[in-house]
């Protein structure tokens, strides 16, 4: 899918390389990136890769701000103490996008860079009125998230600049947001809609009016929008039941929805209604982190390694340690295809090629990760793990206890998806040694299995914590 392949170390080398190839594109998770070019969507003969740049991985909490930088994934978001009591609404909102394995991955950078209207962060960003920070070799600029899109999937990103850091102001006692989002499903879910909302409160008590309010509405127009009307009802009011029901009411003149696969106009302006009177509500009571679970599943156990390796050479081959031995694959490729056919590892199979099934799913540096949406050389200098290697992460002989388990409870029907359950289902059980159901569900959301043998699948996850307990 591309030719050359470049992995700078330094911001500045970065922004050289994107200035003499003006074609190239930037990579960082490529849960999105991956996906377009293999559909033919803007490609490109060259890929500059920043995930080398520790200089761009970090959330930090500074002078009432929250800064994060443009290697933050949306993992990193829901890790952070800061940001789940300084930006719920974008905490909230990183647990909703894709699966655990597209979460370990994909970064908050570049779900506003790719600009859809139903991208979960910018509508919780624009609630917390984020701005951003660009760069390029001929210096910074700053600006307002608000003022950034200038349609559907257009940017103000000018050639040979970059998205940074985003910058946003953190939230307080008395002034306070939530994230609500409508989808098809639990996992993998393209927004219905989704809703922000972050109101300023003239004190912290239950009745105090209200003195600033930000609504920001996603999938309803062909960008996100703010509901003005909506707010400034809001503003000068306590927020009683019928304030809220006024107010949802009002947010519905904001919007401009379409007929789309996933739901009508009409039920849109429905359901806008409903999530911003039930935003709204849960703001009045205070319970807007009430379903924050107490332990978010991240299917990862960082080694840093990503930042510490030597880079790879523009046409170098990927050297990396897969399953315990050292492996030469092909620069050019997604880890996916170089471990079936460099390496000849085919138990990772592909069901979907865009990060959506999870049949792909192998550990990189301890995360479970889709490596459909890997680029082969993000694993340069770094461990690889896959079914053909899970046993020899266990203790002891022979298979996995997860492996056994599955065989033990019949979990296995066609087979073709339980590489991608195994993977997952193992680092959930490192992470999460004796887990919840709902954990059990949330690590395997992203795995589809097509033969609906999910109830044996979670009752051999269950068999196996049960063995490795104390």
């Amino acid at each position: 899918m591309w030719r050359n392949y470049f992995q700078p170390t330094s911001l500045e080398a970065a922004l050289e390389l994107l200035a003499e190839h003006p074609g190239a594109r930037l990579l960082s998770g490529g849960t999105d990136l991956l996906v377009e070019l293999g559909r033919g969507v803007r490609p490109t003969q060259t890929l500059i890769d920043l995930t080398r740049i520790a200089e761009l991985h970090y959330v930090r909490a500074e002078q009432g701000q929250i800064a994060i930088g443009a290697l933050a994934t949306h993992n990193d978001i829901i890790a952070a103490a800061a940001c789940r009591t300084g930006a719920l609404p974008l905490a909230q909102a990183s647990l909703e996008v894709g699966a655990p394995q597209i979460r370990a991955r994909a970064t908050v950078a570049g779900n506003l860079v790719t600009a859809s209207p139903a991208n979960d962060t910018i509508t919780a960003l624009m609630a917390l009125d984020a701005e951003l920070q660009l760069v390029s070799r001929g210096g910074e600029r700053i600006v307002p998230l608000a003022h950034f899109y200038q349609g559907v999937r257009r940017t103000l990103l000018a050639p040979g600049e970059l998205l940074r850091e985003i910058r946003l102001p953190a939230l307080s006692s008395s002034r306070r947001g939530i994230f609500l989002k409508l989808g098809l499903r639990r996992a993998q879910a393209i927004a219905v809609i989704n809703v922000a909302v972050v109101l300023e409160l003239a004190d912290t008590s239950a009745t105090a009016p209200v003195v600033d309010a930000r609504i920001a509405l996603g999938c309803v127009a062909p960008t996100i929008v703010r509901a003005s009307a909506a707010e400034a009802a809001l503003c000068g009011a306590e927020l009683s039941a019928e304030v809220c029901a006024r107010a949802a009411s009002l947010a519905v003149e904001a919007i401009s929805p379409i007929d789309d696969l996933r739901g009508s106009a009409a039920y849109r302006r429905e359901a806008v209604e409903a999530l911003v009177n039930r935003a709204l509500t849960k703001l009045a009571e205070g319970s807007e982190a009430a379903n924050w679970p107490a332990q978010p599943v991240l299917l990862e156990q960082r080694t840093g390694s990503e930042t510490q390796q030597g880079a790879l050479g523009a046409h170098a081959a990927v050297e990396a340690m897969v399953n315990g031995r050292p492996v030469q694959l092909s620069a050019t490729k997604t880890l996916l295809d170089a471990l079936r056919e460099d390496a000849g590892l085919t138990g990772s199979k592909e069901g979907c090629g865009e990060g959506e099934c999870g049949a792909c799913t192998v550990w990189l540096d301890g995360q479970a990760v889709m490596s459909c949406l890997v680029a082969a050389g993000q694993a340069h200098g770094r461990q690889v793990t896959t079914i053909e290697g899970l046993a020899t992460t266990h203790q002891g002989s022979g298979l996995h206890p997860l492996q056994r388990s599955f065989i033990s409870e019949g979990a296995v029907q066609c087979g073709y998806c339980i590489p991608g359950m195994l993977m997952a289902g193992a680092k959930l059980l490192e992470e999460h040694p004796q887990p919840e159901l709902a954990q059990i569900q949330a690590a395997l959301g992203g795995n589809i299995c097509r033969c609906t043998g999910y109830r044996k699948i979670i009752a051999a996850v269950q068999a196996a914590a049960s063995e490795q307990s104390p």
